[in-house]
């Protein structure tokens, strides 16, 4: 996107630059990751950045006019929906593909959006390190952090986010059998900045309202939880015995609520509109003279990718019983962006996240993560044997 930087970058590669980001990340963490690390950031233009942020503030400023408790009811079972109060998200991802549009010219697309954490201290583990072992990472004009915020003050706007007033000691990165996710070097560098537990939802002690750890032999109280337990992940043990409900009453609290990962997601998308917004339809809503060939099929409750169809079909979509819980988006064509030195060119979705913590009014724009692949999907988990496909991060023109 920007000519002469990509440029500058693949001339003066050097595969050592990436083995060393590789073996620095695994001696820090203790394992490598659990997806490919692309061999390069990402270089997104002014131009760009503002349209993008243009998008961004267009579907915050929508999603603030919607009745989240009115679409509780309707989203989320009553049998998972819990009725304690909701209180304001504490984080916001919002997924974009760089697309080709009518004119020719690269334009973002919103792919997906979600009211859960994501990767927030591995991304600045990642974006530090593309500058320390890449020489040709520029760093005057070029930043992955949002809201002029220098690393020191990111890690300390996180530590307020996530531990808000409580001690660390009284805090968890809650997770499901966290050693087996893919994502699990995020809560290892979590724990690293910040000092928290990472503790798996089934080793949680419960005695009346209130919840409990061990650690070091001893019973520690938990007083706030930093959820990263996908719902989509608890379905798919049927006969997971868990010592407590997500939609308890607890004397807890949940950074962010169990019910936003429902409520902020594909399930709103298509009350939104905007020029970067592609179309889409609940299924059960679905124009009749819709062109099949031009949707994507999306479940609303599935997490990295699980359940799309890229060509759904008449008797395809007959089948499907819970029409409710599926929408129909429209396709969008996934520039070729990032010339790889072999001449191939990898296509980008990027992730603006952001993060509020207890007392502030407004999300505020933090950080960034980039996925970079060549094939119809981009999901670093399914990454093939091709080069330049993976994880990364975008570094924004300023």
């Amino acid at each position: 996107m920007i000519p002469e930087v990509r440029a500058s970058f693949n001339s003066s590669f050097d595969e050592s630059h990436y083995q060393a980001l590789l073996e620095d990340m695994k001696t820090r963490f203790d394992e490598a990751a659990g997806f490919r690390i692309s061999e390069t950031p990402v270089f997104i233009s002014k131009e760009a950045k503002e349209m993008i942020f243009s998008a961004c503030d267009a579907i915050i400023e929508q999603i603030g006019k919607l009745d989240f408790y009115a679409l509780r009811e309707k989203y989320i079972p009553e049998d998972l929906r819990s009725d304690t109060p909701l209180e304001d998200p504490h984080f916001l991802a919002i997924d974009f593909g760089m697309c080709v549009g009518d004119n020719g010219k690269i334009v973002p697309q919103l792919i997906e959006l979600q009211a859960f954490p994501s990767l927030f201290l591995y991304q600045n583990y990642l974006g530090a390190a593309y500058r320390k072992f890449y020489p040709a990472v520029p760093i005057d004009r070029f930043d992955y952090l949002f809201s002029e915020m220098t690393a020191p003050a990111y890690l300390e706007k996180m530590r307020r986010v996530i531990l808000g007033p409580q001690p660390a000691e009284n805090v968890i990165l809650l997770e499901l059998f966290p050693e087996k996710q893919k994502t699990r070097i995020d809560f290892w560098a979590t724990k690293k900045a910040l000092g928290i537990e990472v503790v798996c939802v089934t080793r949680i002690l419960k005695e009346g309202r209130q919840l409990f750890y061990e650690k070091d032999g001893k019973k520690v109280r938990i007083r706030r939880i930093y959820n990263r337990v996908i719902q989509d992940d608890l379905l798919q043990y049927p006969d997971l015995e868990l010592p407590f409900r997500f939609n308890e009453d607890l004397d807890v609290n949940w950074i962010s609520h169990p019910d936003w990962f429902n409520l902020i997601s594909k399930s709103i998308m298509p009350r939104l509109q905007h020029e970067y917004i592609p179309t889409s339809y609940y299924l059960d809503e679905r124009p009749g003279n819709l062109d099949l060939q031009n949707y994507v099929l999306k479940p609303l409750f599935s997490f990295a990718g699980k359940g799309v169809e890229l060509n759904p079909t008449e008797s395809m979509l007959a089948a499907i019983r819970d029409k409710q819980n599926y929408i129909l988006q429209q396709k969008v064509e996934y520039a070729p962006l990032v010339k790889c030195p072999d001449g191939s060119y990898s296509k980008v979705e990027l992730r603006i996240l952001y993060a509020k913590e207890d007392e502030e009014e407004h999300l505020q724009p933090v950080i960034n993560l980039a996925r970079m692949g060549k094939g119809k999907l981009i999901n670093v988990s399914h990454a093939t044997d091709a080069t330049w496909i993976g994880s990364s991060v975008c570094y924004f023109e300023s």
